[in-house]
C-alpha cells in the first residue's frame, strides 16, 4: 500500500504544504493516540523538538491531538531525538514525539513516534496512523473530563547530559584534549558542549546560536567543513559535528581530516571485539557502506551485515543477528547497549573514550583502512518514477558491466526528499565517477 504521510524516517515535509501542516500534525496526534492508548491508567506521551521556527506550530497542534484524545502530554523544548527515546522509556511514557527533519534545511520539518520501548515504529503501525488519519478521528475524542493536560518538564536536558556520561568510562577523563563540537545550530547546542565540559574537555563550541532558521546551515555533519577547520585554527586534538537532531555525527583528527561513519563502525568494532564487548561477531552496516570497511573486519575475523538504508533498518538487523553495534556511512552510529536509536554524541563518546585508553592521536587512531573510491550523485526530480524507464535501466546494465566484479552500483530513491542517489564503488576512480555520471545523465534526461 502507497504510504501517504510517512517516509523512511517518520512523517517529513517542507512545513506548511500537504505533506505537513497544523492539520497533520494533529490529526497525527490523535491518530497515534488513540492507537497507544491501552487499559485504564492516564496515558502520557512525550514530546521534545530541533530548534526550528516552525516547531512551536507542529508541537501546538500535536498537544492538542494528543490531549483532544485523553493523553497526557510532557513537553521537553530542544532536546536530541536520542534523548527523546531515552525519556520514553525512563518517564515509563506510552509514546514518544520528536520534531525534527534531521539534516535538512529549517523549511523542512517532521514528526518521528517512537513506542513505549523506545524504538520508532514499525511499518504497520505507521499505516494504521495514516489510515485512522484519513478515515476521522471524531469517535475516538475523549470525553470532557478525561481530555489531557500539558506540562513542561524543565530538567529534561540535565537527565540526557547525566545518562550520556554514564556512557562514558568512569576511569576515564578527556582532560588535555581540545575539542571542536558542532551543533549545527541544533537539538544539541546545549547538552552536547555541557558533557565534554564536565568530563574535562577544553571545548570550542560551534553552532551553537540558534535562530530558528539557521539550523543546519552551512555547519553540522552535512556541513562538516567548518568544523575541520575550525580543528586546524585552533590546532584542536579532535572535532565532532552533529546534524540538526543530534541522532547523527561526522568526527575529524587533529589534522581537520573526516571520520565519516564507517570509519566510526570500524573503531568500535576492533576496541570493543578486543574488550569483548561486541556481539554478534561483527558489526551491520547498510547497502551503503564502504567495501573498504568489509575488508577490515575480515581481517579481524568479524564480519559485515548490511541492511537497507535507515537507522530502522539498521536497527532490526541488529536485532536479528544479535549485534549491539550497527550504523550508516552517514554518521548514524546505534550502539544498542547505551540506546535504541542513532546517537552522535555517545557514539563521539566512544571513540574519545579509545583515544583517551590508547593515549593516541585522532589520525592514529581512527583511520583504520583505505575506503574504496565511492562516488555519491544525488539527482532531483520533480514527478513520476525515472528509475522504471528503460533508458535508466539500460545504463544502470551498462554500468554494472563495466565495473565487473570489482565494483558495485546502488541506485535508489531517498525516502526523505525527491531525490534519486546514485552510488557506485570500485578500485578503478576514474571508471567509478564516469559510471555514475553516466547513470546520472540518464536519470536528469528521463527526470527533464
Amino acid at each position: 500500500m502507497t504510504r501517504k504521510y510517512f517516509g523512511t524516517d517518520g512523517i517529513r515535509g517542507r512545513v506548511n504544504t500537504a505533506k505537513l501542516t497544523p492539520e497533520v500534525a494533529m490529526k497525527a496526534g490523535m491518530a497515534a493516540g488513540r492507537i497507544f492508548t491501552r487499559g485504564e491508567h492516564r496515558h502520557r506521551v512525550v514530546i521534545g523538538k530541533d530548534t526550528r521556527l516552525s516547531g512551536y506550530m507542529i508541537e501546538s497542534a500535536l498537544v492538542s491531538g494528543f490531549t483532544a484524545v485523553g493523553m497526557d502530554v510532557f513537553q521537553f523544548g530542544p532536546l536530541p531525538t536520542p534523548a527523546v527515546a531515552m525519556l520514553t522509556r525512563s518517564l515509563r511514557a506510552d509514546l514518544g514525539v520528536m520534531i525534527t527533519a534531521s539534516h535538512n534545511p529549517f523549511e523542512d520539518n517532521g514528526i518521528k513516534f517512537f513506542g513505549p520501548d523506545g524504538q520508532k515504529l514499525s511499518d504497520d503501525v505507521e499505516m494504521e496512523i495514516e489510515q485512522l488519519m484519513d478515515a476521522g478521528l471524531a469517535q475516538g475524542l475523549a470525553p470532557s473530563e478525561r481530555i489531557g493536560r500539558a506540562k513542561r518538564i524543565d530538567d529534561s536536558q540535565a537527565r540526557y547530559i547525566e545518562f550520556a556520561k554514564r556512557t562514558f568510562p568512569r576511569n576515564l577523563r578527556l582532560e588535555g584534549l581540545r575539542i571542536v563540537i558542532d551543533c549545527a545550530h541544533g537539538a544539541a547546542y546545549k547538552v552536547a558542549p555541557e558533557v565534554l565540559w564536565e568530563l574535562g574537555a577544553d571545548i570550542v563550541p560551534l553552532g551553537v546560536t540558534p535562530d530558528g532558521t539557521n539550523i543546519n546551515l552551512d555547519c553540522g555533519s552535512t556541513a562538516p567543513q567548518a568544523m575541520c577547520n575550525k580543528v586546524r585554527e585552533m590546532r584542536a586534538d579532535f572535532g565532532i559535528a552533529l546534524d540538526g537532531d543530534a541522532d547523527r555525527v561526522v568526527m575529524a583528527d587533529e589534522k581537520g581530516n573526516i571520520i565519516d561513519g564507517d570509519q566510526i563502525l570500524a573503531l568500535i568494532a576492533k576496541s570493543w571485539s578486543r574488550n569483548d564487548k561486541l556481539k554478534g561477531g561483527g558489526v551491520v552496516g547498510t547497502v551503503m557502506s564502504n567495501a573498504g570497511l568489509d575488508r577490515y573486519l575480515k581481517t579481524l575475523d568479524l564480519s559485515l551485515a548490511r541492511s537497507a538504508v535507515g537507522d530502522r533498518y539498521v536497527l532490526e538487523e541488529m536485532a536479528k543477528g544479535g549485534f549491539n553495534v550497527g550504523g550508516e556511512q552517514s554518521g548514524h552510529i546505534i550502539l544498542s547497549d547505551f540506546s535504541t536509536t542513532g546517537d552522535g554524541l555517545i557514539a563521539a563518546l566512544q571513540v574519545l573514550a579509545v583515544l583517551a585508553q590508547e593515549d593516541k592521536t585522532a589520525s592514529e587512531a581512527a583511520h583504520l583502512y583505505n575506503p574504496l573510491p565511492q562516488v555519491l550523485e544525488n539527482v532531483r526530480y520533480k514527478k513520476g518514477s525515472p528509475l522504471d524507464d528503460a533508458r535508466v535501466q539500460s545504463s544502470i546494465d551498462d554500468g554494472n558491466a563495466k565495473l565487473g566484479a570489482s565494483g558495485r552500483i546502488l541506485v535508489r530513491k531517498s525516502g526523505t526528499e525527491p531525490l534519486i542517489r546514485v552510488m557506485a564503488e570500485g578500485d578503478d576512480e576514474k571508471l567509478v565517477r564516469a559510471v555514475v555520471r553516466q547513470i546520472a545523465s540518464a536519470i536528469e534526461e528521463v527526470a527533464a
